[in-house]
């Protein structure tokens, strides 16, 4: 999210009717929306691989895969994200097809112009979903992933995976990846 607000207040649902035919995404916060700007070569690139890996993962399992043009919804906050990768293994997911409220996992490539919010006022917005267990964060200006995981006591615990690491591990879908193939065609900047 990098731009102003529309200075008229929205309903969620006439954010989610104007969202069906715009030709840009927005995200939603407390009535206003915020124009979400294009990603990069690299950013879509890693997007997609971590998507690719874990759609190939959760095949028959129940849980579904989404990328960037699917809506994370925060209900208590008021609030509708697009994360870059999200996965949902909640059958109530199901019965909103452009949105979903309980995701297990939410990824985020992080950019110049996202990385505070995505670290800060997002991530803190993200923790109020309690069936949230990881909340990703993956550099794109060196090979770096940071799992933020929910522990026993609510508590987030940071795992940093590196270029020194040969994988990376997501607890809540119990996955296994390679930095290596997170990052497959990645020219960085």
């Amino acid at each position: 999210m990098i731009a102003s607000p529309q200075t008229n207040y929205l309903s969620p649902a006439e954010y989610l009717q104007m969202e069906e035919t715009s030709s840009i995404k927005h995200e939603y916060i407390d009535g206003y929306i915020y124009a979400m700007a294009g990603a990069s070569d690299p950013h879509v690139t890693v997007a997609l691989n971590l998507a690719a890996l874990l759609r190939s993962h959760v095949r028959g399992s129940g849980c579904r895969v989404y990328i960037a043009d699917m809506k994370a919804r925060i209900e208590s906050l008021n609030r509708y994200y697009y994360p870059d990768v999200m996965v949902t293994c909640d059958l109530r997911d199901q019965e909103t097809p452009t949105y979903k409220r309980f995701p297990c996992l939410i990824v985020d490539v992080l950019s110049d112009s996202t990385e505070a919010f995505d670290r800060g006022d997002k991530f803190a917005d993200y923790q109020v979903l309690e069936s949230l267990q990881e909340y990703v964060l993956i550099n794109m200006k060196r090979q770096r992933i940071e799992c933020f995981r929910r522990n026993n006591e609510g508590l987030w615990v940071l795992q940093t995976y590196t270029s020194q690491e040969t994988s990376f591990r997501l607890n809540s879908i119990n996955f296994e990846g390679t930095v290596t193939e997170l990052y497959e065609d990645v020219v960085f900047e």
